[in-house]
């Protein structure tokens, strides 16, 4: 009976090797994961979207390759918009970015346009001189950051037109913050989206999945991680599956075909 699906991308003895020589099931964690995640993406009620954070867009590239082809609305927050929007020609000042990824970033775009998705990115931000807590902030249109500065959440306008869209999803998939959401006050973006997130999911109009260590640290700080549809704890096995990957400890319990050891 195999419960952990935190370990379920790794081909372990004890999670895919010991699977193919005994009857195999998932036991009821696993299960609850594997439904959550299957009306997620896999056989998901439209429209869909996709809120995808972090630091690095060239470690969410699977993730984003795969997303554009399945979901309707791409929302892309955290510094992997800053190279996102450098790319297109953007000044971003001193933000975190990734230069030699723009032509990737652009290819990105280019695959969401042919597959019908629509892409978001940050209308205005939260920009500061210096990264620590409680530092002095301007919030400037995206177009506008001055060059000394660096782009470290996303800005209440952003924040309102996402807020604002919500009734128009009925299914929501969430894998990082939209900000440096550990430092204050750079969560307030990550925390408002949070927040109304979960009021639309006490409301029924959609279904929430979120996953991975930052998301589930960020939604345990807005309060609201209880309030989601599902929240998955399983960070490397759960952006796996985001991106597409077969997972060799789920992929072990649905092979019908292996020999069971007498």
């Amino acid at each position: 009976m195999n419960d952990a699906f935190s370990a379920a991308h790794r081909a372990h003895a004890s999670t895919e090797g010991v699977g193919r020589l005994l009857p195999a099931h998932a036991g009821r964690l696993m299960q609850a994961e594997l439904e959550a995640l299957d009306a997620a993406l896999s056989n998901p009620v439209r429209p869909v979207a996709a809120v995808v954070g972090g630091s690095k867009v060239s470690t969410k590239l699977a993730l984003l390759g795969n997303l554009v082809g399945k979901v309707d609305v791409l929302i892309i927050g955290g510094a992997m918009a800053n190279t996102f929007l450098a790319a297109q020609g953007v000044d971003v000042g001193r933000s975190l970015q990734e230069a030699e990824m723009y032509d990737t970033a652009r290819t990105i775009l280019a695959q969401a346009k042919a597959a019908g998705c629509e892409i978001v990115l940050p209308i205005d931000a939260v920009v500061a001189e210096e990264f620590r807590a409680n530092p002095p902030t301007r919030i400037v249109p995206i177009d506008a950051i001055p060059a000394g500065s660096m782009m470290l959440d996303v800005g209440p306008a952003t924040v309102a037109a996402l807020i604002e869209r919500l009734p128009t999803w009925r299914t929501l998939v969430w894998n990082g913050p939209l900000g440096a959401f550990e430092t204050p006050p750079f969560d307030a973006g990550t925390v408002a989206l949070a927040k109304a997130v979960a009021a639309a999911t006490d409301a029924a109009t959609l279904r929430s999945v979120a996953g991975g260590g930052d998301t589930v640290a960020a939604l345990r700080q807005a309060g609201v991680m209880e309030r989601l549809s599902y929240v998955s704890s399983a960070g490397g096995a759960f952006l796996e599956w985001m991106e597409g990957k077969t997972l060799p400890g789920v992929a072990v319990l649905m092979d019908n075909t292996k020999t069971v050891m007498k």
